[in-house]
């Protein structure tokens, strides 16, 4: 509705949007750039990039030589660096096992004086040998974070040349340190800016954007964040993706640190899989054509945004909704991009719970004790009243059918 009536104010809208669409960069050397990019990235030579390493620093090396070769501006604290310290958990395993850690952030600048910036972020760092943070249950050994979040940094790279067309607005990339420990990068980024924050029209967020299914759908969060961005979402969607939205700017990636400073936010997210932080999290299963649709996608989205003379920030409302503590869980990995009612089941680990009673990847559990399934937050809401070893029912719709079991958490 939005750009239809742009198109009826500005009767070349139609022919500039398919000219912005249709912009010089080549599909096939794109796909192979991005190819080579998550490739080097998450190889076993950077040995999972974890935070404060030598290894990380070899990739925040690299980010920086497509800065300087895309002729980004410093805007770091020192130079394209901005360095900072933290006291994290080492590993979980090990009581009082806490260490002092210093990460960087890499920040470039594309100036064209501008009253607005875009701020573009996806984390670079990743969970290392797996000492904090793995879902493996074997021994230690490197995880390499292709789709985590090699891909997200990858599109954050080719967006720099594709931006560099658009004079309405200042760019600032930020490669983000620090996020598997809980959002330390982004977090120091906005309490320590290089640039005003006042002046910042909207952030978007690259996390996990490599493993587009066959369906094409791709998770949008955030989208509750400005009234203008369901319409610029939809409108610009001609790559033929099956958007799912989701309202909150709260979120467990580096977006969630700009929404609190009241800046409009999106993270793009392709969905959970089986090989979330575990070592088979390689480059040889990414969806490097998905990850291209989704760059353009995101380009496209830019461009339509230069229409919009205000970009309001809202305060979402799901965001006063209190995440339930729980001190059990089923060991499964929800599927993020279901949107019927419960929770559906991405994912089963072997020897937990949902295992261990013949619950299975597919499975919607419906109904927990007393408690109505609907959504995440019922779901998290009925794991909440149990502890371990504790019984209950658990009522899943499997092919149709629905099932029920008697379970025993661990």
């Amino acid at each position: 509705m939005l750009f239809n009536i742009l198109r009826t104010v500005f009767p070349y809208f139609s022919i500039f949007f398919l000219s912005s669409i249709a912009y010089s960069q080549d599909e096939e050397f794109v796909i192979d750039k991005m190819k080579m990019e998550v490739e080097y990235l998450s190889s076993d030579n950077l040995e999972g990039r974890a935070t404060g390493t030598d290894s990380e620093q070899l990739a925040a090396q690299f980010i920086i030589g497509k800065f300087i070769e895309y002729g980004l501006i410093p805007k770091g604290d020192n130079g394209y660096y901005q360095c900072f310290e933290a006291s994290v958990h080492d590993n979980p395993h090990v009581q009082n096992s806490r260490k002092k850690i210093s990460g960087c952030n890499v920040v470039g600048y594309i100036d064209n004086d501008s009253k607005e910036t875009i701020v573009i972020g996806a984390h670079y760092d990743h969970l290392g040998y797996g000492h904090f943070g793995s879902l493996s249950n074997g021994s230690y050994e490197i995880h390499n974070g292709a789709d985590d979040n090699a891909s997200g940094v990858s599109v954050l790279i080719n967006l720099i040349s594709a931006v560099q067309e658009i004079d309405d607005y200042n760019f600032l990339f930020i490669g983000f340190s620090g996020e598997e420990h809980g959002l330390l990068g982004s977090s120091y980024y906005v309490k320590n800016s290089t640039i005003d924050l006042k002046k910042v029209k909207y952030m978007l967020n690259f996390d996990m954007v490599g493993r587009l299914n066959q369906d094409n759908k791709l998770l949008v969060n955030g989208v509750g964040t400005s009234i203008a961005w369901e319409d610029l979402l939809n409108e610009s969607n001609n790559f033929g993706f099956d958007l799912k939205f989701s309202s909150s700017g709260m979120g467990a990636s580096d977006h969630n640190s700009f929404y609190l400073m009241n800046i409009p936010v999106l993270h793009f997210f392709t969905g959970q899989h089986k090989d979330y932080h575990k070592p088979s999290d390689d480059s040889d299963k990414i969806n490097y054509k998905g990850m291209y649709l989704t760059f353009r996608y995101v380009k496209s989205i830019i461009d339509n945004s230069t229409y919009l003379k205000t970009m309001d920030f809202i305060e979402t409302e799901t965001d006063s909704l209190k995440v339930p503590r729980f001190k059990v869980t089923l060991g499964v990995m929800p599927d993020y991009l279901y949107d019927g009612e419960g929770m559906r089941i991405d994912g089963v680990s072997k020897n937990k719970t949902a295992h261990k009673f013949g619950v299975l990847k597919g499975d919607v559990v419906v109904k927990m004790g007393e408690v109505d399934v609907l959504d995440m937050m019922t779901y998290m809401q009925a794991l909440s009243r149990f502890e371990k070893g504790d019984s209950t029912t658990l009522n899943i719709l499997r092919l149709g059918e629905e099932l029920q079991f008697m379970i025993v958490f661990q």
